[in-house]
């Protein structure tokens, strides 16, 4: 039906060509904020400029012709805003060669990604005649994500279905010219060869994480994966952030002596770097390399392995998150019984998604076998300390290394303890009636008395945290729990054999009772009835270290029987702590949010306190 003046139509019964829907902001959002890379189709911007040169239908069909055509507009026009086009439709020309059955005619996807990478660094820092955009331009954001994105897939080894990245330096052909590329692995502290693989962090989602802790910047997030350790059966590896400095003018692609560098700076560390005139962030993502490690499904049988066969497969040591950086202060996290290093990563990047904590800690893991008498693995870990300090501040003279901090779940809060006091001979007399000089003692017995029972406060160490540690025990620590540790724990034979030798020394004492003759386990050490472990509750930290205690209680305890399922809240309570903090949860509370709220205070406290001549 036509009516009205000019013949204007409309249509009756059905729903207008030009108009609006109303729908949820979310849709809307996504409409206004479409593009190449989140819909797999040209932005708004894009579309525009496409259409001004009647590109649009081509682009669409064809988008690696659509380049070379797009392109030779920009360098007659000079416009910045013919390169945020380029960029999108390089991206897309990857996409669509990616997605041919058999070799593309239009060449290599990842050499369209490439392109795709150096038309926004283009548009975001190349010179000409009209200003780079501003950051309330849309285009800004979204040509970083062209830039980060196309630069990873620019590398794979295969454009559509591999992480793994080739760095290397080559020439390289683009969509239109070629650039000859160096690759500057300097700033790693290791060599790129020393590195068995390189993958990209983009072709992954992590899972099993609360959050993916990802810092917005330019460059492109890779793994840069080192060999196996066999003894834990896993890779480490270390993130890594690319950046390539591309030409700063679009006629250097074409004059055929464009030139990049492929740099490459470690993640652990906000770096800034120097574009033009402008400090430009780097795209880091701080989550990522500890979620590959943990994919390895032998790191999950680390806890039971550790506990029933105790430093069989793996030795009591030291795992640094990072490579050690002497600007850094350690933090020490020591897991609990039937535990490992795992458990802390929940912790571990929440924390590090506080850049001042990322920027000013370095988070170490000690591993040990949990099913090890008690005063064996406090041993282990005041020796591994010792030693590691030792090999990193030879001289002494790191103040960032005297301001250590430990924290210690459930039994590693035990062994946290056990660095931070001055036992005297208070150990000793619960122990055993004998004089400590008696002759009867041998020389090398004495010696090892002395290390394990004589405990001094370690120099470096200047705050302790407590987290659901049993210091008076935990009340399944006994009966029937202390028989079955026994048959479950199989302990290293220098232990079980050093162990029988110290025991005969309890002999007329209250742990010649406890002990029953039979060599302990942990569960022993952790038991209610336990005389040492009851006289070391006793010994408050040393002076110049401070305690905080973190006391999980279950939201159903009854008031005058606070307790965790393993750990009562009078055993974890310590007089001495400068503060206690009450989070309710089960014993297991590590990736607790208050929990990890509280540690994140802590560490804050820690700075805040730090000496004037130890910023």
């Amino acid at each position: 039906m036509v009516t009205g003046t000019g013949g204007i139509l409309f249509f009756t019964g059905c729903s207008s060509p030009i108009g609006v829907d109303e729908v949820p902001t979310r849709k809307a959002y996504e409409q206004v904020e479409a593009n190449a890379l989140s819909t797999g189709k040209p932005s708004a911007e894009t579309t525009v400029i496409l259409d001004r040169y009647q590109l649009g239908k081509l682009a669409a069909k064809s988008p690696d012709e659509a380049v070379p055509l797009l392109h030779a507009k920009a360098v007659a026009t000079g416009e910045r805003d013919l390169l945020f086009a380029l960029a999108e439709i390089s991206y897309l020309a990857g996409d669509h060669a990616g997605r041919e059955t058999s070799a593309p005619a239009g060449g290599d996807p990842r050499d369209y990604y490439l392109g795709a990478a150096i038309y926004a660094w283009l548009f975001l820092f190349g010179e000409g005649g009209e200003p780079p955009p501003h950051a309330f331009d849309r285009r800004f954001r979204t040509a970083c994500d062209l830039y980060n994105y196309g630069l990873g897939l620019a590398f794979a080894e295969r454009a559509n279905d591999s992480s793994v990245v080739h760095l290397e330096a080559t020439a390289r052909r683009l969509p239109v010219g070629s650039i000859e590329l160096k690759i500057d692995a300097s700033r790693l502290g290791t060599p790129l060869a020393s590195f068995a693989q390189v993958r990209l962090t983009d072709r992954y989602r992590v899972r099993g994480m609360s959050v993916r802790n990802r810092k917005p910047g330019v460059g492109t997030p890779l793994l840069c994966i080192y060999p196996e350790n066999p003894e834990v059966g896993a890779s480490p590896c270390l993130p890594v952030t690319a950046l390539l400095r591309g030409p700063m003018t679009l006629g250097a692609l074409g004059a055929g002596d464009a030139a990049g560098r492929l740099e490459l700076y470690p993640s652990f560390d906000d770096i800034t770097v120097a574009i033009g005139r402008t400090r430009v962030p780097l795209e880091i993502d701080m989550t990522t390399y500890i979620a590959y490690t943990l994919n390895e499904s032998k790191l999950w049988k680390v806890a039971s392995m550790q506990f029933r066969e105790p430093a069989k497969k793996i030795s009591s040591q030291l795992i640094l998150a990072q490579p050690y950086d002497p600007k850094r202060i350690p933090v020490v996290f020591i897991h609990g019984t039937f535990s490992s290093p795992l458990t802390w990563m929940e912790m571990a990047n929440t924390l590090a998604s506080d850049p001042i904590l990322r920027d000013r800690y370095q988070l170490w893991n000690f591993i040990y076998g949990s099913g090890n008498p008690l005063v064996f693995s406090m041993g282990d870990l005041r020796a591994t300390l010792l030693a590691k300090v030792r090999e990193f501040d030879p001289a002494g003279t790191n103040p960032r290394m005297s301001q250590m901090i430990i924290i210690g779940h459930s039994q590693g809060g035990l062994l946290a303890k056990s660095a931070a006091v001055d036992t005297g001979d208070t150990l000793w007399r619960a122990f055993s009636a004998k004089p400590f000089d008696d002759p009867d003692i041998p020389a090398a017995q004495r010696a090892e008395l002395q290390r394990l029972l004589f405990l001094k406060p370690l120099p470096f160490v200047r705050r302790v945290v407590f987290i659901a540690t049993p210091h008076r025990g935990g009340y399944l620590n006994n009966g029937l729990a202390r028989s079955l540790g026994r048959r479950l724990v199989s302990l290293p034979g220098n232990i079980a054999s050093s162990s029988s030798e110290m025991l005969k020394l309890t002999e007329g004492t209250e742990a010649e009772a406890f002990f029953e003759g039979r060599v302990p386990t942990s569960v022993d050490g952790m038991s209610p009835d336990n005389p040492a472990l009851l006289a070391l509750a006793e010994i408050p930290v040393a002076p110049s270290i401070t305690a905080h205690s973190i006391i999980a209680v279950e939201e159903d305890s009854e008031p005058d029987k606070r307790r965790d399922g393993l750990v009562t809240y009078e055993s974890a309570h310590v007089d001495y702590a400068q503060s206690e903090f009450i989070v309710t949860s089960f014993h297991s509370c590590l990736d607790n949010p208050a929990t990890i709220e509280e540690v994140r205070r802590i560490l804050h406290l820690h700075l805040d306190e730090l000496p004037m001549t130890n910023p």
